[in-house]
């Protein structure tokens, strides 16, 4: 899901805190009322009603609704560096074996081999697609 910018998540909170319904919050911001109740649900969890404090900035507020990135494990595990993992890929003799336990000597308690490919597979995925023209050869 598409996150909404701060200000429209801040007139949310705002709303509700006015007594409005959700879906009524869902009509007058043009949302969804699954997307409104998800971001209620989250401020809910955050004890964050309205008003806000007044010096949590756009970027502290997103922290703490969006506290970790979808298919990050929460525990803290230490990400691999998925660009530097695609690189050494292209290198002759280099398998994503080989580069998980590489990853894995400096990190102990990192991911385990099925998940390390399972994440670099949705890495890769999100990467945009390149299509390669060839030229025609003369005869």
């Amino acid at each position: 899901m598409k996150r909404l910018p701060m200000r429209k998540i801040r007139e949310a909170l705002r709303l509700r805190a006015d007594g409005f319904s959700g879906r009524r919050v869902a009509q007058s911001l043009s949302l969804g009322r699954a997307t409104i109740s998800d971001y209620f649900r989250r401020a809910d969890v955050e004890c964050l009603g309205w008003p806000l404090p007044p010096d949590l900035s756009d970027a502290d507020l997103e922290k703490r609704l969006f506290p970790h990135f979808p298919g990050e494990v929460r525990r803290g595990v230490p990400q691999p560096d998925w660009a530097y993992v695609h690189t050494e890929l292209r290198r002759k003799g280099v398998t994503l074996s080989l580069l998980w336990e590489e990853y894995r000597g400096v990190h102990p308690a990192g991911y385990g081999y099925s998940r390390y490919c399972e994440l670099y597979t949705r890495w890769e995925g999100k990467l945009s697609p390149v299509m390669r023209q060839r030229q025609p050869h003369n005869r």
